[in-house]
């Protein structure tokens, strides 16, 4: 029993647990040798390193990048006089999605972390009222406010106190895992619609 648990616990050391961890590493080792550290000890450590593997791969779902461009890479450099176009055979300008993008990461946000949250009505408060900015600074305002919001759900996701699978009390059923997961998928979605907008308005690379 004490060879297979110190066969076991050097595989998880080798493996799973990172360099800030390996003094610690070291001496529950030891202990293993010992008989002292239980199996059940080393299932708990590998479910915390799940644990942390499952947040980080959230946290880079919802940055983006990786199998498509990044919000920042698509909304760089748009000319302003073109924030407002609707290009022919399209729905939506850049502004629309823009802003509707914002509106709905703050709505799923807004609903992870707050007991009184009320439903937007769909689909007149999830999208601007005009397909163009209303002023000069309002771009910059929505792009500073995705930031702001994507920012907190991350630090939500990262946060080790929260339960990424327990159900919200005030949903139905939902939980903070499903809702990160459903921020990277809304944004990804309109992230593609953005770069057939700046295609056809032939401000894409």
């Amino acid at each position: 029993m004490r060879t297979l648990l110190s066969r076991r616990w050097r595989s998880v050391i080798g493996e799973r647990l990172p360099r800030a961890c390996a003094l610690w590493a070291v001496i529950l080792h030891r202990f293993a040798a010992s008989g002292i550290v239980t199996t059940g000890a080393v299932r708990q450590l590998e479910l915390m390193e799940t644990d942390k593997s499952l947040r980080k791969h959230l946290i880079e779902l919802l940055d983006g990048g990786h199998a498509h461009a990044s919000f920042d890479d698509v909304i760089a450099d748009f000319p302003p006089k073109l924030r407002g176009e609707k290009p022919a055979g399209l729905p939506h300008s850049a502004w629309m999605l823009l802003e509707h993008m914002r509106i709905a990461q703050w709505d799923i946000l807004d609903f992870s972390r707050t007991p009184k949250y009320k439903t937007l009505k769909w689909p007149e408060e999830h999208w601007p009222k005009s397909p163009s900015p209303p002023n000069a600074v309002a771009w910059d305002k929505s792009v500073r406010s995705f930031h702001r919001d994507l920012g907190a759900m991350r630090k939500l996701v990262n946060d080790a106190k929260t339960d990424l699978f327990a159900k919200i009390p005030w949903g139905e059923g939902q939980t903070i895992l499903r809702e990160a997961m459903l921020v990277a998928d809304h944004n990804s979605h309109h992230l593609g619609q953005l770069i057939d907008v700046r295609r056809l308005l032939g401000i894409w690379k």
